[in-house]
């Protein structure tokens, strides 16, 4: 049984909130930032749904608990104030422990901290600076009305010499460029993350046969994921056969029938950060040759786009070069007639293929972090970066213009790759993406 991963020292997140404090004051001199996060949500009648922290909170505090805020100024010798749930004992004992006030004072490292009743009382006091840092339309309509109410108040006592925001900032332009670039920490983290999720996939290949149904091979996901003190990052896809050719699938609950290509796409999640990873292997354990030449095309895409990943390069720029290889490949296959400049000119090649090859990955799967620069341009990739390559090639069962052999058939494969200082490094290179390693895999 490995240990549990140990916390994240308080100093990482003190550090991280004096640089977003440097960065406000550079961007917008003396300003406030307020990030909170939900309640926990009702899942039908009394049940709830399972909590998970919202991202860039834990990011600046590593408090993980519901229904809090922050407040982080620019100003001032006592700068961060926490608003968090009360201790209750009676609530404590249906729903969990809470640290409350002082609990959450000792964790996150706040000056200051308040029950989240007195919001509506000290918020107006809080955030009298010139620009507000909070994003309005987020995933909480209750706070953003809260926020709306106290810049209103706030307006309506101008003559009293009350400073209101006067402009409001899209706090991502922040926080989340900081998150983008991952450090030792984080990296530790996504690589517990992915040993543990390299253990699911195994034991997934190992039982997953014909005679099987998908919510098998979820449930032995999970226990592996359980048994090393981890999550799953996000719901898993477990497709078998035709079902792998619908891109989120996560019914889960077909037969696996020999013959058939099984995809799966799941991720451990520690200390909240995820891994993402997609395997596709056979359930008789060996693939056929038309399997075998389909899914050797997108590991070629996938191990090209790898191959080329360095500073300086774009997603953009690897993306087109997954397209060309793939569309290259399916003309070969029968799949697609001309030139691959034509079919991806006209982009046909879309039918087979229409996603996009990558993904920011960390807290969350889809992880913060713009794609564009300010110029709008595809922005250079830089060392701590951590995103997905994740080609792949879905061919519907009715598709009557498709080889017969091949028509219900989807294949994908997604890795996990850091930019380094000189080139890259695939994360999750151990978990088996060769034919021979994945039948060997299945063997077990």
């Amino acid at each position: 049984m490995p240990a549990p991963f140990p916390p994240l020292p308080q100093a990482v997140y003190a550090a991280r909130r004096d640089e977003v404090r440097r960065r406000m004051r550079e961007l917008a001199g003396p300003s406030t930032l307020v990030v909170h996060s939900t309640p926990v949500a009702t899942r039908n009648h009394d049940v709830e749904h399972p909590y998970r922290a919202d991202a860039d909170l834990y990011w600046l505090t590593g408090f993980t608990e519901p229904e809090c805020a922050l407040v982080l100024s620019t100003e001032g010798n006592e700068p961060f104030t926490l608003f968090v749930r009360p201790r209750d004992k009676d609530k404590e004992l249906w729903n969990g422990r809470r640290h409350g006030l002082e609990g959450a004072r000792v964790i996150s490292g706040a000056h200051q901290s308040f029950g989240v009743a007195l919001i509506d009382a000290e918020l107006p006091k809080l955030i009298q600076q010139p620009t507000l840092f909070y994003r309005l339309g987020g995933t909480d309509p209750h706070f953003d009305a809260r926020i709306a109410r106290t810049l209103t108040q706030l307006r309506m006592r101008g003559r009293t010499g009350i400073t209101a925001p006067r402009r409001l900032e899209d706090p991502g332009v922040l926080l989340h460029e900081l998150r983008l670039l991952k450090d030792s920490h984080e990296l530790s983290a996504l690589r517990r993350a992915i040993e543990l999720t390299r253990a699911g996939h195994l034991t997934a290949m190992e039982v997953g046969r014909g005679g099987t149904h998908e919510h098998e091979l979820e449930a032995a996901l999970l226990a592996s994921y359980r048994s090393g003190g981890a999550v799953c990052g996000y719901s898993p896809i477990v497709a078998a056969g035709r079902n792998a050719t619908i891109l989120h699938y996560n019914e889960n609950d077909a037969p696996v029938r020999d013959g058939e290509l099984v995809l799966i796409d799941s991720g451990a999640e520690v200390a909240l950060y995820t891994a993402d990873v997609t395997r596709t292997f056979p359930a008789s354990g060996t693939f056929t040759p038309a399997q075998a030449k389909l899914y050797d095309l997108v590991l070629r895409a996938a191990d090209l786009a790898i191959e080329h990943t360095a500073p300086g390069v774009t997603i953009d720029g690897l993306h087109d070069e997954i397209v060309h290889t793939l569309t290259e490949g399916m003309i070969e296959l029968g799949l697609l007639e001309g030139t691959p400049e034509a079919r991806i000119a006209d982009s046909s090649y879309r039918r087979f293929y229409m996603h996009r090859s990558s993904h920011w990955l960390g807290l969350d799967v889809h992880d913060a972090g713009a794609y564009r620069n300010e110029a709008n341009e595809p922005r250079a990739l830089v060392p701590g970066m951590v995103f997905t390559i994740e080609p792949g090639l879905y061919i519907a069962e009715d598709d009557v213009t498709a080889p017969p052999e091949l028509r219900g058939t989807g294949v994908r494969i997604e890795d996990d790759i850091l930019v380094t200082e000189s080139g890259h490094e695939n994360l999750t290179a151990s978990i088996p993406r060769t034919r021979a390693d994945v039948e060997q895999a299945c063997a077990r």
